[in-house]
C-alpha cells in the first residue's frame, strides 16, 4: 500500500494534492493505518490541507484478488473523506472491485471514475474509408 500527497497518477487532476493508491493484498490489520494517513493528509496545516469539497482520488487497479476486506477500507476510506468534507473517487477499478461495491450496495457511495478518465494515453483513432 502506498500512499501520495502530491498529484502524480495519469489522469488525476493536478489541482488535486491528494492521491491515494493502493496495491497488493489489502488485510484488515492495515486498514486502520491507511484511514489514518489520509486523516492526517486532509487535516493538515491549513497551508497544505486540500479545500473542502475535494476530490481524493485513489487508485485500486494494483490491488491482488479484490475481495471485502478492500470493500471495507474503501468504505472507511470514503467516511474518513466525506467526514473532512470530500469526495473519495476510485480509479482503475478492476471488475471485482466493482462487482463487489455493487453487491454490497456501495457502488453509489463512492464515485467511480469512468473508463476514459483513466486511460494514460489518449486514443487513436483511424480514419476510415470515405
Amino acid at each position: 500500500m502506498i500512499f501520495a500527497r502530491r498529484a502524480g497518477l495519469p489522469g488525476v487532476d493536478a489541482e488535486n494534492p491528494i492521491a491515494l493508491t493502493v496495491t497488493g493484498r489489502v488485510s484488515r490489520a492495515v486498514v486502520p493505518e491507511l484511514c489514518a494517513e489520509l486523516e492526517r493528509a486532509l487535516s493538515g496545516p491549513p497551508t497544505t490541507a486540500p479545500a473542502p469539497g475535494t476530490v481524493v482520488d485513489c487508485d485500486v487497479g494494483g490491488v491482488v484478488r479484490p475481495d471485502l476486506t478492500l470493500v471495507d477500507a474503501v468504505a472507511r476510506l470514503a467516511l474518513v473523506a466525506r467526514r473532512s468534507g470530500h469526495t473519495l473517487r476510485l480509479r482503475r477499478v478492476p471488475p471485482e472491485l466493482r462487482a463487489l461495491l455493487d453487491l454490497v450496495g456501495l457502488a453509489d457511495v463512492v464515485t467511480l471514475a469512468k473508463e476514459r478518465e483513466e486511460r494514460e494515453e489518449p486514443e487513436e483513432r483511424v480514419p476510415g474509408p470515405l
